[in-house]
């Protein structure tokens, strides 16, 4: 047999091990749908839903855990968590979570993620560890705890505390309330600037953002929104800060670094969830059902990409590149 004829399987096994692989040159967005119950994942390259996952009831808070996944989704009507292994597109496990699972957040390095429980007025804190996912405690919150933020390390996180008007820091190593916030009324969304050393709490009530110096635990500015602020994004390289305001059907940007107005964006139907991807923003519409590809900067449409019922999207739903 010749050098060429003996190498001819072997390449034909490279290709088919290449052809299984799964894609990883762009990223996916995860949009939960609550009306639908499930789960529309879009290729941010070809700006398309290239699947759709059943999920449990009313699916709300997102989670990417690690860079690569896999991906957590708060079941807040089914009590659970969803985790959807990223190379198969499936649900490979179904946690049991509380009884009002809503907001998500995962450390950075996918060791150790986070789940407000708005009716169990608490934060069920769980480790992962090869594919594993273990409660590791849950820490007492007051009413109706929503939004959740996490520090790079996971030792540190930070929940909104809705109805308490406050943000609650826990240590995520004793499972202990640190310090407690207040804020405007009514705080549901978080953003944590790590690189800033601020925590943004978006008030639906007051229809502001408390910006929180976390050196000091306190409030140090309040940025004016429109009408009930859902989530908020740090956008182009994090030079933007992008909130989403579900009554006005608009974004309010500011300067991340100064915190001064830039503009506000318009023509959305109830705007909520928002993650950027290089130069754009993503934002999920629950009216609209779908997902409006927009330029952050002068907000410019670029494209529409149709979703389930009753889109949401609230946290961090774009896996990295």
């Amino acid at each position: 047999m010749s050098v060429a004829a003996r190498r001819g399987p072997r390449r034909l096994a490279a290709a088919a091990l290449l052809a299984a692989a799964p894609a990883f040159a762009a990223p996916w967005a995860y949009i939960t749908n609550q009306g639908s119950h499930d789960v529309s994942v879009i290729d941010l390259a070809s700006r398309s839903v290239v699947h759709t996952i059943a999920v449990g009831r009313s699916p709300a808070g997102v989670a990417v855990l690690g860079a690569r996944g896999p991906v957590l989704v708060a079941n807040a009507d089914g009590h659970s968590v969803s985790v959807i292994d990223v190379e198969r597109q499936q649900v490979v496990q179904t946690l049991a979570a509380g009884q009002g699972a809503v907001g998500l957040a995962a450390s950075a390095d996918g060791r150790r993620w986070f789940l407000a429980d708005w009716y169990g007025q608490q934060l069920l804190v769980f480790d992962h560890d090869g594919g594993q996912h273990r409660l590791r405690g849950a820490v007492p919150l007051g009413a109706a705890p929503a939004g959740v933020a996490s520090s790079a390390d996971g030792r540190t996180v930070w929940v909104a505390e809705r109805d308490d008007d406050r943000v609650a820091r826990i240590d995520a190593e004793t499972l202990q309330v640190r310090q407690r916030i207040p804020v405007g009324r009514h705080p549901f969304g978080l953003l944590l600037d790590a690189a800033r050393g601020r925590l943004h709490a978006l008030n639906v009530m007051s229809d502001d953002v408390s910006v929180i110096d976390l050196a000091s635990d306190t409030v140090v500015q309040t940025l004016k929104v429109g009408r009930s602020p859902y989530a908020a994004t740090l956008a182009r390289q994090g030079r933007l800060l992008c909130v989403s305001n579900q009554h006005d059907g608009s974004v309010s940007t500011f300067d991340a670094r100064t915190l001064q107005p830039r503009r506000t964006l318009t023509g959305f139907g109830y705007p909520e969830g928002l993650a950027a991807d290089g130069e754009l923003l993503y934002v999920v519409n629950w009216m609209d059902e779908q997902v409006s590809v927009v330029d952050p900067e002068d907000g410019r449409l670029l494209q529409q990409i149709a979703t389930g019922r009753n889109s949401r999207g609230f946290g961090d739903f774009i896996t990295a590149r």
